[in-house]
């Protein structure tokens, strides 16, 4: 039986994709006011006019960039999600956020901090990628509540919550650790963000 093998991208899809890479770096190290297409370009490798025959113009870059970044984190989120070993298990999780950010910097970066200055871009991934990442959660912790893992508090608060330590996990290494993090100072951390995440922090009464 013959085996069907993917096409290799197009000469216009990897010219894409090298536009798109070099302004996530540019965007995460000079920020979207301090960027000029044509540093774009020139980073990218292609001609400036190159540039305007893929994007309209450097904001149509940045939707992608950001967009197309939220999605490999909600993507990220389902796989993590998906091969956790039970509802408990959440440690391993938050360490794999930490070991992973390390390889997306500067899509982290453009995801969170330029997001921020542009609210139509903000608007769009509330309503596309932070909503179903939302939903993902709910329905995670809404099957732990079913099977008696998890207490019967509201699914979807618990959702944002659980969601807020899976961003805290995915920017240790730029807010609460430091470059030289070893692996068993992100795993202390991880199974301490889980630790709180499902015991809480007030002592147990007897």
């Amino acid at each position: 039986m013959k085996t069907v093998s993917a096409s290799p991208p197009t000469r216009e899809a990897t010219t894409h994709q090298k536009i798109l890479s070099a302004a996530r770096h540019l965007f995460a190290r000079t920020g979207y006011d301090g960027t000029t297409t044509r540093a774009i370009a020139q980073a990218a490798g292609v001609a400036e006019g190159t540039l305007f025959r893929h994007f309209d113009n450097k904001k149509a870059v940045l939707v992608e960039v950001a967009t197309a970044g939220w999605i490999d984190i909600l993507t990220d989120l389902l796989t993590e999600l998906s091969e956790m070993g039970s509802y408990k298990a959440v440690a391993q999780m938050m360490r794999r956020r930490m070991l992973h950010l390390r390889e997306n910097n500067d899509l982290f970066r453009v995801c969170f901090l330029e997001a921020q200055f542009h609210p139509e871009l903000r608007e769009q991934i509330q309503r596309d990628t932070i909503a179903k990442m939302t939903d993902v959660a709910e329905a995670f912790v809404q099957t732990g509540i079913d099977r008696g893992v998890y207490r019967p508090l509201d699914a979807r608060l618990i959702a944002h919550v659980f969601l807020g330590l899976f961003m805290v996990a995915g920017f240790s290494h730029d807010t609460i650790q430091d470059d030289a993090a070893t692996p068993e100072s992100m795993k202390a951390m991880a199974e301490g963000l889980s630790d709180i995440f499902l015991n809480g922090v007030l002592v147990r009464e007897a």
